[in-house]
């Protein structure tokens, strides 16, 4: 891995020197791809760069050891000390940004939310936490695009799917997929008991038709009269469009467009997500323990989180970390929480990975 740190300076060095070359320029195409490569790993040479400082400051201060000053040597003592931990900060950044990258990390996702166990209450929480990240996307300047959605008279939502678009959406978003779990006093609860209901999210990378192919004949495409809670939603054409994908079973609905061609379109843009989901799964069983870390937990069967109103507080069960904030939370403002979660799966992937600072850096 050591080779691998050379390696990427080497390139860098290399990419610097191609940019800077008046015909690439030119190439626009080109151009673009060699800034986008060279942004990509400045960070990482520039920590290379920076550790070898902190190995010469290090001999240098080991020197001061040897003087017979005991200012000196004292002063030298603590410089090692402060030198030692910054060193090792350093290398386990360098060791997490040397983990194989998971190729989905910069796509945009396809945002999956069902009503689980709990009735209407459950419908409440499905629409609270499309809010959530609806409102998370748009603190990082994502567009977020409903595909299709069911709610029910009173507003509560049974299932809404939608397209968030921004760059890394993947990386941030992949560990949500899982069971939500609400515990609160419903409205419609006179007694004022604590209900709990339970929502399930799903975040699959959005496919492009590169990453699936979808034989036209594998796919059976029917047309009907959408169907709604009623007044100015309720289409008036066939316009509801269901794709069924005949070798894997998958079924994929929208009706919210009034255009047949749009619902097919998004139709088929979830359709493509989850078959390259179930790709991907199918993939990850045959491989090792480290890939599917990587990949992320992706486990929809367990409860991930707690959202208890009455305590004001958000559990997440794999990390065990406790916040409370609920209602900021709710808000949009999951940093605290998404970094720990990546900082958890990055840690098991080191220790999966195996490699000691020794083996990096000897």
């Amino acid at each position: 891995m050591f080779d691998k740190l050379k390696g990427v300076e080497k390139r860098f060095l290399e990419i610097e020197q191609t940019i800077s070359d008046p015909k690439i320029v030119q190439d626009r195409e080109r151009y673009q791809k060699y800034l986008r490569e060279h942004a990509e790993l400045s960070p990482i040479v520039e920590l290379v760069r920076e550790y070898r400082r902190i190995r010469k400051d290090l001999d240098e201060s080991h020197e001061l050891l040897r003087e017979s000053e005991p200012d000196i040597r004292l002063m030298a003592r603590e410089e090692i000390e402060r030198l030692e931990r910054e060193r090792e900060r350093m290398e386990t950044e360098l060791k997490k940004r040397l983990l194989p990258k998971d190729p989905n990390d910069a796509k945009n996702i396809i945002l999956e939310i069902r009503a689980g166990t709990g009735g209407e209450e459950a419908g409440l929480f499905a629409g609270d936490l499309f809010r959530m990240y609806s409102r998370f996307a748009e603190r990082r300047n994502w567009k977020v695009e409903i595909l299709t959605q069911h709610v029910t008279g009173i507003g509560a939502i049974k299932e809404i799917v939608a397209l968030i678009q921004g760059q890394g959406a993947y990386s941030l978003l992949k560990y949500e997929s899982g069971i939500h779990r609400v515990q609160r006093v419903p409205e419609t609860e006179a007694q004022g008991r604590i209900h709990t209901s339970a929502v399930t999210v799903a975040v699959l990378p959005e496919a492009e038709e590169v990453d699936v192919s979808i034989d036209p004949g594998d796919i059976r495409i029917d047309v009907y009269r959408s169907s709604g809670p009623g007044g100015q939603h309720v289409n008036t054409t066939d316009s509801a469009i269901r794709i069924t994908h005949l070798p894997t079973g998958l079924v994929v609905t929208c009706q919210d467009e009034k255009s047949q061609f749009k619902n097919k379109a998004k139709a088929m843009t979830v359709l493509r997500a989850r078959l390259y989901d179930k790709m991907v799964s199918e993939q990850d069983e045959k491989r090792s323990l480290e890939r599917k870390l990587q990949v992320g937990s992706g486990d929809r069967s367990g409860r991930i989180r707690t959202y208890n109103f009455p305590q004001g507080r958000v559990t997440d069960h794999r990390i065990g970390l406790t916040l409370y904030r609920l209602e900021s939370v709710l808000q949009g403002d999951l940093d605290e929480i998404i970094d720990a979660l990546i900082a958890h799966y990055q840690t098991q992937m080191l220790q999966q990975n195996g490699t000691t600072t020794e083996q990096l850096f000897a």
